[in-house]
């Protein structure tokens, strides 16, 4: 088994846990080891000389640093190139933090289920685990579990097992840092890929001091989609409000009656057309036909507003809270509803 894996190690100014780990996997019995430097830079040329000869593998160079999801994508370049008889890729972090025979449970799950996405899944809730790393990956749990409705343990793993079919698929995902690896489970759902979870052990060595993750700056790169989402739906509704605002005051002074019905439909026409072209073209990115994506959207603007209304109508009579609060909570939900049922049919790839 351990002849038919490719293990991948993308690696970023890496310690003395390097050379261990290729060691480790090489008494393993895994024959078919490559390393990829994430531009590291000269100072660390002896570690990974040290690995390449303690593990017997390949290193492939980056000159300068690119990011994790880049260094993934040049090692799957080469694996499609290069198969030397693998049925299969495995990547490992480089920090210690997946065991050997984690990574062999993997490989085994993976001939199984070539079809499948493997993931070495940690449990967050076991002891020892850092605070900051136990909050920040159950947080992003359940975030992409809203924004994507796939559920998944562990969505930051680093040890993942991918046939030549994924691997080539998982090319053209977008991505070249921390948010590659989220956007190929994003990629799961479009695709229809099946996600299989294998239970690893949860290691943290030194309270995970050696993650190049940076919470604040990957976050966002991770979120994009919903970033994205947001910032068109508040531009949209600038712009609605521009344009009422000038349209109102063309129809007064053309002395024209009903301004207000009229400027809000003009308004909104304009608005929601540019909402549909960002969310279709920029957000989504789909590449369906325009007719059919344009009427699923306005059809979900139609039931929105309708819901919208009713809702607020009903809470006001059966709370009696102000109007006006019970909108802000009531349209906040469905633009969160919004965005679900945009992805996965509106825009559905």
């Amino acid at each position: 088994m351990t002849d038919k894996i490719l293990i991948v190690i993308p690696s970023l100014e890496p310690d003395e846990k390097l050379v261990e780990l290729t060691g480790e996997l090489k008494r393993e019995g895994f024959s078919h080891i490559l390393i990829v430097n994430d531009g590291s830079g000269p100072a660390y040329d002896d570690i990974f000389a040290r690995a390449v000869a303690e593990g017997d593998c390949r290193l492939l160079t980056h000159s300068v640093n690119q990011g994790k999801g880049r260094a993934m994508k040049t090692a799957f370049n080469e694996f499609l190139l290069h198969p030397d008889g693998c049925e299969g890729v495995v990547t490992v972090d480089s920090d210690g933090q997946h065991r050997p025979a984690d990574i062999r449970k993997c490989c085994e799950a993976l001939l199984a289920h070539p079809d499948s996405l493997i993931l070495g899944s940690r449990n967050f809730d076991e002891k020892g685990v850092p605070l900051k790393s136990s909050f920040g990956n159950k947080l992003t749990r359940k975030i992409f579990g809203f924004l994507s409705g796939i559920h998944i343990r562990d969505t930051q793993t680093g040890l993942r097992g991918f046939s030549p079919a994924l691997v080539r698929r998982f090319l053209s995902t977008p991505g070249e840092r921390f948010e590659y690896e989220m956007n190929m489970l994003m990629d799961c759902r479009e695709y229809n890929i099946p996600v299989l979870e294998v239970p690893i052990q949860t290691v943290y060595l030194e309270g995970n001091a050696s993650t190049h993750f940076h919470p604040v700056r990957d976050s966002i790169r991770i979120y994009a989609i919903f970033g994205k989402f947001l910032a068109t739906s508040l531009s949209s509704s600038v712009i609605d409000i521009v344009l009422f605002t000038v349209f109102s005051g063309i129809l007064q002074w053309l002395h024209l009656g009903h301004v207000i019905l009229a400027a809000t439909v003009g308004a909104r026409v304009v608005s929601s057309i540019y909402n549909f072209l960002m969310n279709k073209g920029v957000v989504f990115r789909c590449e369906g036909k325009i007719q059919t994506t344009f009427f699923k959207y306005y059809a979900l603007c139609i039931v929105q507003m309708l819901c919208s209304a009713g809702l607020v109508a009903l809470f006001v009579k059966l709370l009696g809270i102000h109007a006006t609060i019970v909108k802000i909570v009531v349209d906040t939900l469905l633009f969160l509803v919004s965005f679900r049922i945009q992805k996965e049919w509106v825009f559905k790839k």
